[in-house]
């Protein structure tokens, strides 16, 4: 597994102070967790967003900190979605000694069949499972095949998951992963029966909900 390095500075502006470390370039954070003591530091931002824009939560990263460097998991990520700029990250340091327990992406790869041989609807369960390993055994993601979906109903669940070396699954078994749904065929026969009244002139009722909305308008206007 590739090392990622960030650079970090202990930083002693706290609270509303950050907004200056952001002008400055920088992007708050913090390090607890582990042996450390819950340390604040700032990264440069542009290095950091690109950085966490090409990993998963369950990617191991190396905070290099006066001359010293920690391996961290990715906690939290404060974002500002408008302008698209990152506000602090929290980060968790782990032993590389002691097995940790976490949560791992489900990544379904391959071609079902009964996509092509039922207009079918592959419906997603669980989209993360939850492991336990040594940090430099954790998985950045777990591919799950579909090709095994042939008939409608054919169903994955976390037990069908393949052993992975050095890698506890702790997520019950019994948890769905992804089944073969006729959802779309049954959509589209909805639609055309709606469209089959309306050219018979029937009138479709409208939603309650609708109708509440109205009434509500209609005492606001009085």
């Amino acid at each position: 597994m590739e090392k990622i390095v960030l650079k970090a500075d202990k930083r002693t502006r706290i609270g509303k102070k950050v907004k200056t470390l952001r002008v400055m370039g920088k992007v708050p954070a913090i390090i607890y967790g582990g042996e450390i003591e819950t340390t604040p530091i700032s990264l440069d931002t542009r290095e950091t967003t690109n950085t966490l824009n090409n990993v998963s939560g369950s990617t191991i990263l190396t905070i290099q900190l006066e001359n010293e460097e920690y391996p961290v998991l990715v906690r939290e990520i404060q974002q500002d979605y408008v302008k698209g700029k990152l506000l602090h990250v929290d980060f968790l340091a782990v032993s590389l000694k002691e097995k940790l327990r976490t949560s791992v992406s489900i990544n379904l790869i391959g071609e079902a069949p009964v996509l092509e041989s039922y207009s079918a609807l592959i419906v997603s369960g669980l989209d993360q499972v939850e492991v336990e390993c040594l940090p430099q055994d954790l998985p950045e993601a777990i591919d799950v095949d579909v090709s095994h979906l042939v008939e409608l109903g054919d169903a994955i669940y976390v037990k069908d998951i393949p052993a992975i070396q050095d890698v506890e699954i702790l997520s019950d078994p019994e948890e769905l992963i992804a089944v073969a749904s006729a959802i779309k065929e049954e959509v589209v026969e909805e639609e055309i029966e709606e469209a089959e009244l309306l050219e018979e002139g029937e009138e479709l009722a409208e939603p309650e909900v609708i109708e509440q909305g109205k009434k509500e308008e209609e005492e606001i206007e009085e």
